[in-house]
């Protein structure tokens, strides 16, 4: 595990302020005069591709975004590489079906082999990728698309073991789940862990919101949210950088319960003032960082109300950072699986499904879109949110048509026709065709 550079402020002193400002302003250059798809976190901008250019993806895309990312996480930027890396695979998969002339059907899957196969590689866990790429970008699950989804993670997961070896992105060791004593307070965190998710979605549009209304164009809203930035991380400096090492310690509860309660709120608050002015960055690690904390948080809270417990902080962190993030995305089932892939504990797979469930009936209840969709639905566009049978083929033709239609012998003329049908006769109206019989019935 990478240390973070940004862990001491003492190594820089105040250019730690000014540092993401720098970095930011060359993020708002590149998104004004190389393209704006650059913004944001990386996901919605792909799921936009499928929706409404037939899974077409710029070749500049593919270079800019890895490229804005780097310099906003290299600079001080509290994001993840995971979202760009998504979007930058799900580029890659589409130019490869630009290349090869494929249909938007075909290019759809190469889009999500991609984007599945970045997440699948990051994290080393190849199935969450493939879920991940089912929920948020396929909306279907075949054969067509499941196949070479599979064999995309098993190959981009086996090139990173052969890089970087078979370690997790972050290190966990043996946590107590207390299963099934300890499941009424996983529900008590799912319930808040699903509160947290709705206000993470919210607060994010809505500084947006503040932002597009500023009376400055828009190349330099990075820079005023990273001047923000640079503030919160010149006091905690834990909430600059990618985080990963900061995440592990969480998990292993290795902070206090004072530093996780500020990790908490001014991660999310960084992450949030950063990304809603318009940079580039991964939403996930963020996230995770924030929600990870407010777990192993409220662990430490139960523990102190009730000392008899001994709740596990470095469990609960593990069950909030799913149940926070997948109910946020709408992608619960694919981060259960993406918990569990990390401890690679079974004790862990009961307190990540009740946590994440809870957590995303809640954010059902109350979040008419996911932190992924809201951009899309606020620009007019309908994501499925939800996998459903082709009614076409689950409805028989005998069950939809109508059987009170008249048949007209072939005698009658046309006037009389006109007449039944003027005076409203039962089978003769609201039917947009009528069946002329010859008296042998044909």
């Amino acid at each position: 595990m990478l240390a973070n550079p940004w862990s001491d402020h003492t190594q820089i002193g105040p250019w730690i302020i000014v540092t993401p400002v720098v970095g930011a302003l060359i993020i708002g250059f590149m998104a004004k005069y190389g393209s704006e798809k650059i913004k944001g976190h990386g996901i919605p901008e792909a799921m936009e591709a499928v929706l409404t250019t037939r899974s077409r993806i710029e070749a500049k895309v593919a270079i800019l975004k890895p490229l804005s990312a780097t310099i906003a996480i290299g600079t001080g930027g509290p994001f993840g590489a995971e979202g760009p890396i998504i979007q930058t695979g799900g580029a890659m998969g589409s130019l490869v079906g630009q290349f090869l002339s494929t249909t938007a059907t075909e290019r759809k899957v190469l889009l999500a082999c991609g984007a599945g196969a970045g997440m699948a590689a990051t994290f080393n866990t190849p199935i969450a990728g493939v879920i991940l790429a089912i929920e948020l970008l396929l909306f279907e699950f075949r054969s067509r698309s499941f196949i070479p989804l599979v064999i995309a993670c098993t190959l981009a997961t086996s090139v990173r073991a052969l890089l970087l070896g078979q370690r997790s992105m972050f290190t966990m060791g043996n946590v107590n789940f207390d299963v099934p004593q300890g499941l009424p307070f996983y529900l008590l965190l799912g319930i808040l862990s699903g509160i947290v998710a709705i206000g993470f979605t919210k607060a994010l549009y809505r500084i947006e919101d503040l932002f597009q209304r500023l009376p400055l164009d828009d190349l330099w809203h990075p820079a005023i949210g990273a001047l923000g930035l640079g503030i919160i991380g010149f006091f905690v400096p834990r909430v600059l950088g990618v985080g990963y090492d900061t995440i592990s310690d969480i998990l292993n509860n290795n902070l206090g319960l004072k530093l996780l309660l500020l990790v908490a709120l001014l991660k999310a608050l960084a992450m949030l003032i950063s990304l809603g002015s318009g940079t580039s960055g991964g939403l996930l690690a963020p996230m995770f960082m924030s929600s990870a904390a407010l777990g192993g948080a409220f662990a430490m809270v139960m523990n102190t109300i009730f000392p008899s417990l001994h709740l596990s902080p470095g469990a609960y962190a593990l069950v909030a950072m799913a149940a926070v993030f997948g109910s946020a995305s709408r992608a619960t089932f694919a981060f259960i699986v993406f918990a569990f892939e990390i401890t690679r504990d079974y004790n862990a797979i009961l307190p990540l499904m009740l946590g994440c469930v809870v957590a995303d009936m809640i954010a059902l209840r109350y979040l008419p879109n996911s932190i992924m969709t809201e951009k899309l639905a606020r620009r007019g566009f309908h994501v499925p949110d939800q996998f459903e049978v082709n009614a076409m083929k689950a409805l028989r033709v005998a069950e939809v048509m109508r059987t009170d239609v008249k048949s007209i012998p072939e005698e009658m003329t046309a006037l009389d026709l006109a007449k039944k049908m003027a005076h409203g006769v039962p089978g003769f109206d609201l039917t947009q065709g009528l069946p002329i019989i010859s008296a042998d019935g044909k």
